[in-house]
């Protein structure tokens, strides 16, 4: 019976010790809940930079191709085999330092050939001029007729001009020897010798003995849209231009060049027009063939406003930028972006000179909510409004 008594008290001990156990799992909860709500989301870490005026460098960009300045295949004028070889594969050449040598024997022989019959012909026409003479004053005296007179002086006349002509063969001949040796008409650097030593080579024939490139100066040609060409052309007609180059892999400072060509149409299956520039390359750095990003420099523009390019963000209504304020909260603010050079975008409208914009971590940042700036980002060039050196921009202004 006393088992039976006390079972009820346990039970109810049990449900009360329950009861104490929710309550205190609400309060907790409640507690929890109001710190979160007092406290907020933790500012964001976020690197910033300023906006800065500057002078930028109005550019349009191309794919160029490099040419060589004057392109030279050397071939023989002469039939004959190759006797000797005066330079390397790949090394520079002076102008008229000699390239080939071939046998001058038989051209040696036919031009003394020609000298001989020349001499010949030369006797013969001083015997015949002397008999015309001759026969002159007896036809004066009527000792012969004048048809025997006319005769010998005819006859003086053609031996004259068969010394004439062996006179031409004789240069003839003689320039096909000069033509037995091959040197560079140009100041140039040779490519791979097509025709080795020992080979016979035939007038005109192919392939060439060996190509030259001038290298020193060297062309860019490239093409732009013909949107562009006035304002080319005006810019081109007032002054010379300067066109930047890039060769691939190398993005520091660029080949400088000027602009000495406009071609005479625009294309019309593509829209473009071809321009060519001119560089000295002293430094050898741009190479017959190879590609390079082209900037062709038209003007400068003044204090623009500039701020870098991985600040700019896009969003369903366009571009936009977070700017820090005073309290240190974000501002998400519509902009006017107007081209970009090198790593900066240039701002038409949207911020001023002096705001500071996000530049990493904005994908933590909501509007309006608080940030915490852990560093400054420096723009880079510059920081004055004098003109910052050229470069290859991600898009054209």
């Amino acid at each position: 019976m006393k088992y039976a008594a006390e079972r009820p008290c346990s039970s109810i001990l049990f449900f009360l010790l329950i009861a104490v156990l929710v309550l205190s799992g609400c309060g907790n909860k409640e507690q929890v809940q109001g710190a979160g709500s007092s406290g907020g989301r933790p500012p964001a870490p976020v690197v910033v930079a300023s906006v800065e005026q500057r002078d930028i460098p109005v550019q349009l960009q191309a794919i160029g191709n490099v040419e060589a300045y004057q392109t030279v295949q050397i071939r023989s004028q002469v039939n004959g085999q190759i006797q000797k070889i005066f330079f390397k594969e790949g090394e520079d050449v002076r102008e008229g330092q000699p390239l080939f040598q071939l046998d001058k024997r038989p051209f040696q022989a036919d031009l003394e050939k020609a000298i001989g019959q020349m001499k010949h012909d030369q006797a013969q026409a001083e015997n015949s001029r002397i008999q015309a003479e001759r026969y002159s004053g007896l036809e004066k005296q009527g000792i012969v007729s004048h048809e025997q007179a006319e005769q010998l002086r005819a006859q003086s006349k053609a031996d004259g001009s068969a010394v004439e002509a062996d006179k031409a063969a004789v240069d003839a001949a003689r320039v096909q020897l000069q033509y037995t040796e091959i040197a560079a008409p140009i100041n140039a650097r040779a490519g791979t010798l097509m025709i080795n030593l020992g080979n016979l080579v035939k007038a005109n024939d192919t392939p060439y003995l060996v190509q030259l490139n001038q290298v020193t100066p060297i062309y860019v040609t490239f093409s732009v849209p013909e949107a562009n060409l006035d304002r080319v052309r005006h810019r081109f007609s007032s002054g010379q231009l300067k066109v930047l180059a890039f060769p691939k892999g190398q993005a520091g400072t660029p080949a400088e060049g000027r602009l000495t060509f406009i071609d005479n149409g625009v294309d019309t299956t593509t829209g473009m027009f071809k321009l060519k520039g001119t560089f000295q390359n002293r430094d050898r750095r741009l190479w017959p063939g190879e590609f390079v990003d082209v900037a062709l420099v038209l003007s400068t523009q003044k204090n623009a406003v500039v701020v870098p390019t991985k600040a700019i963000q896009t969003g369903q209504q366009g571009e936009y930028v977070y700017v820090v304020r005073a309290d240190s909260t974000a501002q998400s603010r519509p902009v006017k972006t107007a081209g970009t050079y090198q790593n900066l975008t240039l701002i038409a409208d949207g911020l001023k000179p002096g705001e500071r914009v996000i530049v990493n971590g904005q994908l933590r940042v909501a509007p309006n909510a608080k940030v915490m700036v852990q560093g400054d980002l420096p723009l880079p060039g510059p920081q004055t409004s004098t003109a910052a050196p050229a470069g290859p921009a991600g898009g054209g202004l």
